[in-house]
């Protein structure tokens, strides 16, 4: 639509666009969004950089305010839109506001008086279509594909009246459908049909790091860093997540300690701990004295893990400056964490500084905990010593050897040695540990030597003599004043030169001497479980049955799962015609060792004798006897007939749970040798299957003499041999 281009701006209505603007339209006259990078939802290959420019806003008397807005001009075609924009202004970097992004341009421009129309009736004009750009200061072409979408238009009037007011107008309009291949005027282009998408990440401008330039729209976000990490002087490494690397070697080339340690900070809320400890390594080096720093390096190494090496920087930290109240907050955090109550007061709780609260509720925690674990071990309650301890490693001191060990010497006194050495397994270990620790002192013993202490007691309930000579050493050197440490040392080594002199006896074949070697050893370690299971064996080779289950009686009280024992107290009943209680054992090792085939022989042994000794006859009773098929009618009903407890598993060949059964049970016959077991594939013996009315597989009925006791359907593993076991009784 041509109009006239020598209008003034008086003809043209501007006079009165301020006051038509106020009625009409709400005012927007914040300028804090102005710095904002634009926005790119689609680039269509633009040879143009999408970056927008900004109008130059400045506050005050004196100060306009430029729009960039189109105008037309009667030398193109109809629909062609240009812009008028100020040669002085455009590239020029914006002064009016200090907090600018860096390569952000402004620039001013005139209205049109299309644009003026527009504004003024608050909607687009019906025949109003986007049009080509002839002045690349306008702002960067970019090719619409076609559709109807959705438009956000910025405007800026201004007005050079007496009062030299300025506003910025915000209009919300829908456009009508663009002919795909048409230029956008807009500095963002939306896909068609969509409506505008707002970002829900700060969007900023990179300032050259990394793989990205000055300038360049870059993704906010990252990782928190850790209120106590220094970050002091901010960050300049922008980077989006894959210049890490990057950033890491181009700090490390830095020889600005505070820039090397800016990006270590960075790195750090990144969650890059390994490469930000990098840093504070360089930083370190170049400037050793800086006491924030080592802090920050013991942050990372806290993160990682190494509480010991986080320990010592720490204490540098603090050495360097004494008033650091964050180098002391950590140390105070990291003390609590290896069960140090006194040191951990001493740094939380420093003149001058509030202290932690969550961690002083910690702290206050534990010392109430290890005051009742310590009260409770004079009494010898070892129940109490086991929970006091468990409860206060959950305060947080998970990395205290110290406490780990006392939890490890309640399971020992409780009779509970497989968890007593799982215990002292996960006990961390005292390598590289803080040096300012190991004089610290544990129910009167020094921590390293205790930890020792409840290791050499811990081996020598397992049978591990020489493993507990060594341990009682060496507590016995580090803490040589402590007459607890003493007393358990020299019972160590008093027990296990019984034990040796107990086994050298047994090989030469003098039994009863070596009954009094042993002997002589549990009078200094009464609850020890090896001594009594080898007293057990030479009291058995001296057939004293009666007082070799006593032995393996006592033996297993202390440790249950005591394999040796318990085969030797089953061999001790069957020659004392013990049946059951043989039995009994031989099923519970033949459970703990199903490949032993000498215990399947002898508990195949003990159950024929039980039988034999209840009266029960029994016919083609064969060790390791299988599962026999029966497949017609006749058969199946001489196998249920036969004296004693026969078992039928009614299967098909190819059912799967058919097929996940039949290995148990060719176990339970190896284990019940004087039951008889039998199968049926109901698809081949149609017949059988229709007498018995076998409707669901697998189906298992247990006969005893010919008369049926028990149907099971698709039993458990541990059901069906309850069952088997009590029809066979």
């Amino acid at each position: 639509m041509p109009h006239t281009t020598g209008k003034s701006m008086q003809e043209m209505g501007l006079d009165s666009l301020t006051s038509r603007f106020r009625d009409s339209l709400s005012y927007n006259s914040d300028t804090n969004n102005k710095n904002k990078p634009d926005f790119k939802e689609l680039d269509l290959g633009s040879p143009v950089s999408p970056l927008m420019t900004r109008s130059s806003v400045s506050g005050g008397n004196g100060g306009g305010v430029a729009a960039t807005t189109s105008s037309c001009s009667s030398g193109t075609s109809s629909g062609s839109v240009s812009s008028k924009t100020s040669n002085a202004q455009l590239g020029k970097r914006s002064d009016s506001k200090s907090n600018n992004h860096s390569g952000e341009l402004s620039v001013s421009s005139e209205t049109s008086p299309r644009a003026s129309e527009t504004v003024r009736s608050g909607t687009t004009p019906r025949n109003w279509r986007p049009a080509h750009r002839r002045s690349v200061s306008a702002g960067p072409p970019l090719i619409y594909s076609g559709g109807s979408v959705n438009t956000c238009i910025s405007t800026n009037a201004s007005t050079n009246t007496a009062t030299s007011s300025s506003s910025s107008i915000s209009i919300a309009s829908t456009t009508t459908v663009f002919p795909s291949g048409n230029i956008c005027p807009s500095g963002k282009i939306v896909k068609s049909g969509l409506a505008c998408r707002a970002s829900n990440k700060t969007d900023v401008l990179g300032s050259g790091c990394g793989n990205y330039g000055h300038g360049s729209i870059v993704r906010g976000g990252g990782v928190k860093l850790d209120s106590n990490v220094n970050t002091s002087g901010g960050s300049n490494a922008n980077v989006q997540s894959g210049g890490e690397s990057v950033m890491g070697k181009r700090a490390m080339g830095n020889s600005d300690p505070e820039e090397v340690k800016k990006a270590g900070n960075e790195l750090y809320r990144r969650g890059h701990f390994g490469e930000a400890l990098a840093l504070y390594d360089r930083a370190i080096s170049l400037s050793p004295e800086n006491s924030a720093y080592r802090s920050n390096r013991a942050a990372a190494l806290t993160v990682l893990g190494r509480l010991p090496e986080a320990v010592r920087e720490c204490e540098e930290a603090v050495r360097l400056d004494p008033g650091y109240g964050r180098a002391h907050q950590r140390l105070g955090s990291l003390y609590l964490r290896f069960g140090q109550v006194e040191k951990s007061y001493r740094h939380l709780c420093i003149p001058g500084q509030q202290p932690d609260q969550s961690e002083l509720q910690k702290l206050k925690s534990l010392e109430k905990h290890l005051k009742q674990c310590e009260d409770a071990r004079k009494l010898g309650d070892w129940k109490s010593v086991l929970r006091e301890s468990e409860a206060a490693i959950a305060t947080g001191a998970e990395s205290s050897p110290q406490l780990v060990a006392c939890k490890a010497e309640a399971l020992l006194k409780l009779h509970q040695l497989e968890d007593a050495e799982s215990s002292l397994t996960n006990t961390p270990k005292f390598e590289n540990y803080p040096s300012s620790c190991l004089p610290t002192k544990f129910f009167g013993i020094l921590i390293e030597a205790y930890v020792l202490y409840v290791r050499a007691q811990v081996e020598m309930a397992l049978g591990r003599f020489e493993n507990a000579v060594v341990a009682a050493e060496k507590a016995g050197l580090i803490d040589c004043s402590n007459v607890e440490v003493m007393r358990v040392s020299n019972k160590v080594k008093k027990v296990a030169n019984a034990r040796s002199q107990g086994n050298d006896l047994f090989s030469s074949g003098r039994f009863a001497e070596a009954c009094s070697a042993y002997g002589e050893g549990l009078k200094y370690d009464s609850s020890n479980s090896v001594l009594y299971c080898n007293r057990a064996v030479c009291r058995s080779k001296l057939r004293q049955w009666e007082q070799s289950v006593e032995d393996c009686n006592q033996a297993l009280k202390i440790q249950p799962n005591y394999i040796k024992a318990l085969l030797r107290r089953a061999v001790s009943n069957a020659k004392l015609d013990r049946w059951a209680e043989a039995v009994r054992d031989y099923e519970v090792l033949r459970r703990d060792l199903p490949g032993d085939n000498e215990v399947a022989e002898s508990l195949h042994r003990a159950q024929v004798a039980l039988k034999k000794s209840h009266g029960e006859e029994l016919h083609n009773v064969k060790f390791g006897s299988e599962v026999e098929e029966v497949s017609s009618l006749d058969k199946f009903k001489a196998a249920i007939s036969s004296p004693g407890v026969s078992v039928v598993h009614f299967k098909v060949e190819s059912n799967e749970k058919c097929e996940e059964i039949s290995p148990f049970i060719n176990m339970l016959c190896v284990r019940y040798p004087y039951v008889n077991f039998f199968k049926v594939d109901v698809e081949e013996s149609l017949s059988i299957a229709k007498a018995e009315s076998i409707r669901t597989i697998p189906t298992f009925k247990i006969y005893k003499n010919g008369e049926k006791v028990k149907e099971m359907v698709r039993p458990s593993h541990q059901f069906l041999e309850d069952s088997v076991r009590t029809c066979s009784l």
